[in-house]
């Protein structure tokens, strides 16, 4: 028989005491990274192809890209293709079977975070 009283009850406690993983939360992450490489992929594409067009469409086009805001766009960009990237790489390796245990997961993850920092840091100084 159906629950008639089932608006009245309270939600699960689980839902109240659930504490994120760092697991979870960099697979999220690398989801949004995907999303988000495309949009940095898209903006690429206009700048070449504003090249491709005229001298004055791409001094406009290249005058945003190297704007500060341009400058902040593709920084991002950079960090979430370095994330993607490393975060590919982890699932390349549990693939292979490897660091499927909670501890090295964390600490996979630690590193994907970790070295997305320092691999953008270094590429803007190489730059």
């Amino acid at each position: 028989m159906a629950d008639v009283n089932r608006g009245n009850r309270p939600l699960s406690p689980h839902l109240q005491i659930y504490r994120k993983q760092l697991n979870s939360v960099t697979s999220i992450i690398n989801r949004l990274t995907g999303i988000s490489l495309l949009g940095g992929a898209l903006l690429v594409v206009w700048w070449l192809m504003a090249a491709a067009s005229s001298a004055e469409y791409f001094a406009f086009v290249d005058g945003l890209m190297t704007s500060v805001l341009g400058d902040i766009v593709m920084t991002l960009s950079l960090l979430a293709l370095w994330y993607h990237a490393l975060a590919g790489v982890r699932h390349l390796v549990w693939d292979m079977g490897f660091g499927l245990d909670p501890e090295a997961s964390d600490k996979m993850g630690w590193g994907i975070i970790i070295g997305t920092v320092a691999f953008t840091f270094l590429t803007i100084i190489a730059i």
